[in-house]
């Protein structure tokens, strides 16, 4: 079994549940995926941050950043990867909203003007979030090179990101999960 293969198998014993639930965009659905089951678990992350780092292979980027909660441990295992891969990256964490203390900054991290940023997260649905979290990233002096998510729910988020001018790299389709 290859690593996106074995990544399959760990998402769907891990992070698909059915039931009744409401999504962030609102929606309802007869399943919910909470990629942070796969993402909080050692062989689940390591898999991840392994093939994201594969997927950009490509691309020219200084640093990752993603919403606080998602995207946080993706960020931190990509950081480690990429280090041990002999790249320098810096990693942020973009808050829902400004914080009102502090140095009330809403990307947390060293984010400075011109810098290349991907911009991650676990599960997509409308991709709202995170072009609002590539938004915090621009207002911060930052580019978006490319948004990569784990598993696209495939409502909307591809023609959305598409239609903000970035390139969007999704590990998994639903589709392919369910």
């Amino acid at each position: 079994m290859n690593e996106l293969e074995e990544l399959k198998s760990i998402l769907i014993k891990r992070s698909i549940l059915k039931g009744d639930f409401t999504l962030v965009s609102g929606k309802k659905s007869s399943y919910y995926i909470n990629g942070k089951m796969t993402t909080l678990h050692s062989r689940g992350l390591y898999l991840t941050a392994r093939l994201i780092l594969d997927a950009l292979r490509d691309e020219v980027f200084d640093a990752f950043a993603g919403p606080t909660i998602g995207a946080d441990p993706l960020i931190g295992a990509l950081l480690a990867i990429s280090a041990e891969r002999g790249l320098e990256k810096e990693g942020f964490l973009i808050r829902k909203e400004t914080k009102g203390h502090g140095t009330r900054k809403r990307v947390e991290g060293n984010l400075k003007e011109g810098m290349r940023v991907v911009i991650l997260e676990d599960v997509v649905t409308t991709g709202g979030s995170l072009l609002k979290a590539a938004q915090a990233v621009i207002d911060g002096g930052g580019t978006i090179v490319a948004i990569v998510v784990l598993v696209d729910r495939e409502e909307g988020a591809t023609e959305a990101i598409a239609g903000a001018g970035y390139r969007f790299y999704p590990l998994f389709k639903v589709s392919e999960l369910l």
